[in-house]
């Protein structure tokens, strides 16, 4: 009886001790000791994997230590600064009450030692002033080293704010940052901040990607302009992301607004009209605002939709999925529009507190050098490329447009330095205004948009616009003019001292509901005329 019992439990014990018996060896001295990096980011799993996988492998040869990524990823770039900022007042607030010499906490600390201005308005108070002080000079850090992706807008705020310092970048490696590697600005952006407080690290352009086989069953050519998506025959398959949560599609309406704005320097209010009815005509075609804009390229892939507003690397890398999926077929396109964008720079920073500093500086360093620099376009296998992924972005550094790193990059025929030599974002047109052309978005299509696509379904069923002037005229009409975009900044800035949260709740409410009324009233003027028609 004992002798099958024991047989029986043989299996179960080899089991328990498998583990143990597969345990790895522990590594000699010199190795044993692993260092941490803690990095927040928007950039898919290629990114990481990749960059991860290159720099454990660099650092160790380097320096003889092993080093653990420990990536965050909480959603798209407006949720990772709405959490960083949110994490560096609570620790911020927690370190305030440990220190008996300071006053009590209250909203005007809260806001003035993030406000970028407290220092120099003559009304802020000495408590204002003094938390603004005690914060820059301070180590508060928040647990998180790097903030790796996102756009310059979002970086330059979190750099203003204090949150983003400086990496010492410029003084170690001053060669990389000249106009022949990196330059500080190019078609009107900037690449990295003149007090070394973030750097761009790749380059993106935005656009349209579309879908051949699906424009053929419209009867569409190839769209080449922004407005081309306002075409009545896109009704209803147009993808779009969600601006307020995806930073790269709040980009693509920026884009669209400049070009509009730049065809009339002496009549700003009417580039302004113009391009915020271009967008609600776009939107009106659209069949959904996803929050995700990696999903944008995807559903056009697959026929889902016909068109799409996305970045260039989304666009890029879904076509080249789809040729693997196709017989070498490409089934979407991805084109940057003529004249209507930029070249942007997706930036890194180093976090205020990192608990890991040096290793923090160690992994900017490695991204903006050539052996960073190629796992961002090298195809697989190349000397120095990607194992896994090629996340078909392009390098910064311009030196790795040279036909010594061409022959190796997946994008050979591309040079984005002279491909965006046609458009000159102009920052002081819309610059500032970035967050709150998220919210014209959301509250003039977004969130009234079954009213806006059924205004604009009555509109196309009417005979178009050319034929429905008066719901046309209404269909144009706005809340407030471009004149009125500083007043209206000014009163939801969230970094005014005693800014009230709910009133810029109650105002982007009150102009979501002017602009469904709005979009009602144009189907009771479509129905009249149809009516009249028959």
């Amino acid at each position: 009886m004992l002798k099958h019992l024991l047989i029986a439990f043989i299996p179960l014990l080899i089991l328990l001790a498998l583990p143990f018996i597969l345990r790895p060896t522990p590594l000699s001295k010199n190795t044993q000791s692993t260092e941490k990096l803690v990095i927040i980011s928007p950039h898919s799993e290629t990114i990481r994997y990749e960059f991860e996988h290159a720099f454990c492998d660099y650092y160790f040869k380097k320096t003889g230590r092993l080093v653990e990524l420990d990536w965050r990823n909480i959603g798209g770039t407006a949720d990772i600064i709405r959490y960083v900022n949110d994490r560096y007042e609570a620790t911020f607030r927690e370190w305030w009450g440990n220190q008996a010499d300071l006053e009590t906490w209250d909203a005007t600390i809260a806001q003035a030692f993030k406000s970028p201005h407290v220092l120099n308005t003559p009304s802020a108070s000495e408590t204002a002033k003094n938390a603004r002080q005690i914060f820059l000079a301070s180590e508060i850090g928040i647990g998180i080293d790097l903030m790796f992706g996102g756009g310059q807008y979002d970086h330059q705020r979190q750099a203003e704010r204090g949150f983003a310092v400086d990496a010492g970048l410029l003084r170690s490696h001053p060669e990389w940052f000249t106009p022949e590697i990196i330059p500080q600005q190019f078609s009107g952006e900037i690449f990295y901040d003149p007090l070394g407080r973030y750097y761009g690290t790749c380059l993106s352009s935005f656009g349209i990607c579309y879908n051949v086989d699906r424009l053929v069953e419209l009867g569409l050519k190839p769209p080449q302009q922004w407005s081309d998506l306002a075409n009545p025959r896109y009704f209803q398959n147009i993808a779009l992301a969600d601006p307020t949560k995806a930073g790269s599609i709040n980009k693509c309406f920026e884009m669209l607004i400049q070009e509009q704005m730049q065809k009339y320097p002496q009549d700003l209010d009417l580039g302004w009209r113009n391009a915020i009815n271009l967008i609600k005509k776009i939107s009106a075609n659209a069949r959904y605002f996803t929050d995700s804009a990696s999903k944008v390229p995807k559903d056009t892939a697959t026929g889902n939709a016909a068109a799409g507003m996305c970045i260039d690397f989304y666009g890029r890398s879904e076509a080249e999925w789809s040729a693997a999926c196709n017989n070498g077929i490409e089934r979407i396109v991805f084109v940057a529009p003529k004249g209507g964008t930029s070249l942007s720079a997706d930036p890194i920073h180093l976090l205020r507190g990192a608990p890991n500093r040096e290793v923090a500086v160690e992994f900017m360093a490695f991204v903006l050098s050539i052996e960073g620099q190629k796992l961002w376009n090298y195809r697989i296998g190349e000397p120095g490329g990607p194992v896994k992924y090629v996340p078909r972005r392009m390098p910064i550094r311009r030196d790795m447009y040279a036909p010594e790193h061409l022959k190796h990059m997946a994008d050979a025929k591309s040079n984005p330095y002279e491909e965006a030599a046609g458009f000159v974002y102009d920052p002081k047109l819309t610059s500032r205004y970035f967050n709150l052309i998220r919210l014209c978005v959301k509250c003039f299509a977004l969130d009234p948009l079954p009213e806006l696509r059924s205004a604009w379904a009555g509109i196309l069923a009417a005979g178009g616009p050319e034929n429905m002037p008066e719901a046309m005229a209404t269909f144009n009409q706005l809340p407030f003019e471009y004149h009125d975009l500083p007043r209206i900044l000014n009163e939801l800035s969230s970094d005014k001292l005693g800014g009230n949260v709910l009133t810029m709740l109650r105002q982007q409410r009150h102009w979501s509901e002017t602009c469904r009324a709005q979009y009602r009233e144009i189907e009771k003027i479509t129905k009249r005329s149809v009516k009249v028609l028959d």
